[in-house]
């Protein structure tokens, strides 16, 4: 194929979510109770999730039925493409093809609103009438408050304090589709209050804006709490990217050597990936590799251990088996704020233990250097958490033009840089920490 851009009609907008849990090679370790330290059931995610979500947390179905509704609100904008990055290569004067989802093309600019489409319509279904969230660089918030008002929901965001600070627009976005968004740590909770009496200049983070959003949840009935990446139902909404990119591959005549994500709490990652991971689980492609990059300042998959740890600050969610670097883990204020959480998906971390997928970790400058070259080959300005996957891209290209290996690399470009332009600015000017 010839074209640099690979559609499918709105038909093919998949009809299931795949879940990897039962293709797994060996069972995942439950969730603990934070008071009991037994294995959860069902009864211990009511009163912050609807049952429709635990169910989908807890599954072991292969395939879970997207609802109807669902699938016609992602006619919005789904199927996304995916690019053949023909100046890149050229750049890179590589024999590698290079290939990019773009999820960027979303409404609000992520991968985000694939699960925060699902999420709010499952609770609306339930009679919920509010939900409270946490966003780090604010994709997530946007895509929830958008969500949110499609479906007729109140939303809550408690957004870190340091890309509240850098990234106005997100909260701008977030507070003109309806929602509240405040800085966290903030003053309205019990967590956020403990955290300001500490360090009343705290730059906040994922785990402190989630102890806040799960606390007001609790605290309130007509509320729930909905979660961007991570948990089993998150990253089981988002693998409608890979069954699209896979139909994709498959009218380019080709399939990935290599598929890569940039990795936060593992959500963009899994949702491009996990399809994949399937052919790789039933010996269909065992070749293929899966490639998750995250940043050298927040290193939760290539120097974390795998062990039960909370998912947030203040230690009241569910322990989880994850590879983490502490709950209380305080990362540096890099700009690609969506990566800067302390923790990992569980199923994510489990493919990791058992050597099905691997990690890298970059610093945020050479995590740039590769944002720029790419934009002015592309003309797409990646998101900086984009970025890590581009540059781990980069590196697998150089690779293979050093080996004279024709590779085929398949990445999420998980969402748009627009937002992030004073953080581009910050490089350009030579104010960025490189290092970082």
């Amino acid at each position: 194929m010839t074209d640099t851009k690979i559609t499918l009609p709105e038909s093919e907008i998949p009809r299931a979510f795949y879940n990897i849990a039962p293709d797994l090679p060996t069972p995942l370790p439950p969730p603990l109770h934070p008071g009991t330290r037994q294995p959860i059931g069902p009864q211990d995610l009511a009163a912050i999730f609807p049952q429709g979500l635990i169910a989908q947390e807890m599954s072991q179905e292969r395939w879970v039925d997207i609802p109807d509704q669902v699938r016609d609100i992602y006619r919005l904008y789904r199927p996304s493409p995916v690019y053949r990055a023909r100046a890149f290569e050229e750049l890179l004067d590589t024999p590698a093809h290079i290939y990019y989802k773009s999820e960027h093309v979303s409404p609000v600019g992520s991968h985000k609103l694939n699960s925060a489409i699902m999420q709010a319509w499952m609770n609306k279904e339930e009679g919920v009438k509010r939900l409270a969230t946490e966003t780090g660089a604010g994709q997530w918030g946007s895509a929830l408050s958008c969500a949110c008002q499609l479906i007729g929901l109140e939303c809550m965001v408690y957004m870190v304090r340091v890309s509240y600070d850098q990234k106005p627009y997100r909260r701008i976005m977030i507070r003109s589709y309806g929602a509240e968004v405040v800085p966290s740590p903030s003053p309205l909770t019990h967590q956020g209050r403990a955290v300001l009496a500490r360090d009343p200049d705290s730059p906040g983070s994922l785990g402190i804006a989630i102890s806040e959003a799960v606390e007001d949840a609790a605290t309130r009935d007509d509320t729930n709490y909905a979660l961007g990446s991570v948990l089993n139902h998150v990253v089981l909404h988002q693998t409608i990217i890979g069954q699209e990119a896979k139909k994709q591959m498959e009218l380019a005549g080709e399939y990935p050597d290599i598929v890569i994500g940039c990795h936060g709490g593992g959500s963009n990652f899994a949702g491009l990936a996990f399809p994949f991971l399937k052919d790789k689980l039933d010996g269909t492609r065992p070749g293929l590799r899966a490639v998750a990059a995250e940043p050298l300042a927040c290193p939760s998959l290539t120097q974390g251990r795998r062990e039960y740890d909370f998912g947030d600050t203040g230690g009241t969610t569910p322990l989880m088996m994850m590879h983490t670097l502490g709950h209380d883990f305080m990362p540096r204020p890099v700009h690609a704020g969506g990566l800067r959480y302390h923790g990992s998906s569980p199923l994510v971390s489990h493919l990791l233990d058992a050597g099905l997928v691997e990690a890298e970790a970059y610093p945020q400058g050479e995590v740039f250097a590769t944002a720029v070259k790419f934009a002015r080959c592309e003309g797409t300005f990646p998101a900086p958490e984009s970025a890590h996957a581009i540059h781990s891209a980069v590196q697998h290209a150089l690779k293979a033009r050093d080996a004279g290996t024709p590779t085929v690399i398949l990445f999420n470009l998980s969402g748009h840089g627009l937002f992030d332009l004073a953080a581009y600015e910050s490089y350009l000017t030579g104010k960025m920490d490189l290092n970082a």
